[in-house]
């Protein structure tokens, strides 16, 4: 018998990559009749440094934050998920998603990009896909950007 997901997670941060696994996300979610998470963190560590030359910077990672999670909470509903919830989080992605986000929802799967938009973190200290995998205690599944996904109807 296949395992059936009821809580699932998805990380999003506006790229191709989190695109994918967010469409994935909808179809999985769709098939297991799941709860579907979709957590945007406004990684801190970013922002610290580029703040003390610009303040309004958090603002702006706010706004986007927000206004992504409510794109994408109105694409899952109008996609025909059934139970959708929002999660904005502050701090380290890597670190949240698998540590802390996961945990609050009761996750057991995680759908991330494998790819995100900081570059040069990921080359730097690794990828937040990675740290996710390395630090989850339930199912996590890796969308690549170039990956075409289907809709299952």
């Amino acid at each position: 018998m296949p395992t059936e997901y009821k809580h699932i997670l998805v990380a999003v941060d506006g790229s191709k990559a989190s695109e994918k696994a967010f469409k994935k996300a909808i179809a999985i979610a769709k098939r297991n009749d799941a709860q579907l998470i979709i957590s945007h963190i406004v990684d801190t560590k970013t922002i610290s440094s580029a703040e003390a030359y610009d303040q309004s910077l958090i603002n702006r990672s706010e706004s986007y934050a927000n206004t992504l999670l409510d794109d994408y909470r109105k694409q899952a509903t109008t996609d025909g998920v059934k139970n959708v919830e929002i999660h904005l989080d502050y701090g380290s992605p890597k670190v949240r998603i698998p540590k802390q986000v996961a945990k609050k929802f009761q996750a057991d799967l995680i759908i991330c990009g494998a790819t995100g938009l900081n570059a040069v973190e990921r080359f730097l200290i690794g990828s937040v896909s990675e740290n996710i995998t390395r630090h989850a205690k339930c199912d996590v599944l890796i969308v690549r950007a170039d990956e075409i996904v289907e809709d299952d109807e």
